[in-house]
């Protein structure tokens, strides 16, 4: 086996750590939930579609499990465990389109580190996985809810820019900077993710 290949397989403390990232999420995303209308519901009013800026704070497993993880399907499986998790403990969206959502957005996110054959583990590559997260997000809202006719309007529009640039910062560079944390604490030293920082 190639050192190459030796290095995509999954190991038992990957699991570990991505199914954490996807459990602690899951808790986050479900309190966020039981809050999120009174705030969307003022940002539509100030302008409609800039509730996607909320979006992001329903993201971030994804580009977090795969930045530590560095393994094909990180972002898909750390974004589905907090979708699992979030509609088992139930929330006002219901369970299915809780689970299909989080495994579109976990896709959404995993293409940006597969564009670069999973080799590129940068910050811009993370604000880009946060992006295509909002994207996905974004792509899911219209299909489910019949939007589509307005998919270039103002709205349409106004909400896949709110929701690429709230992915962008909140799952992108706020999920770079606490990787960054946890790396120099020590946390991560079982994985690549974690030596190089602390190398540095």
């Amino acid at each position: 086996m190639s050192q190459e290949t030796s290095n995509l397989r999954w190991r038992v403390v990957d699991i570990t750590v991505a199914s954490v990232i996807g459990v602690v999420s899951a808790l986050i995303y479900w309190l966020i939930a039981i809050g999120w209308s009174i705030p969307s519901h003022l940002l539509n009013g100030m302008l409609p579609g800039l509730n996607g800026l909320l979006n992001g704070l329903f993201l971030f497993a994804a580009p977090l499990g795969a930045v530590i993880v560095r393994k094909p399907g990180a972002a898909i499986y750390a974004e589905l465990v907090a979708g699992v998790l979030e509609a088992l403990l139930g929330n006002q969206w219901g369970g299915a389109p809780t689970i299909i959502i989080a495994l579109i957005q976990g896709v959404g996110a995993e293409l940006a580190f597969a564009i670069f054959c999973y080799k590129r583990w940068s910050l811009d590559t993370m604000l880009l996985s946060g992006a295509l997260t909002g994207v996905a997000a974004w792509g899911y809202s219209f299909i489910k809810h019949f939007q589509g006719i307005d998919i270039l309007g103002k709205y349409g529009v106004t909400y896949l820019v709110s929701s690429a640039v709230s992915g962008l910062v909140i799952a992108g560079l706020l999920m770079w900077f606490l990787y960054l944390k946890l790396a120099q604490t020590g946390a991560l030293d079982s994985f690549t993710s974690g030596r190089e920082v602390r190398k540095h």
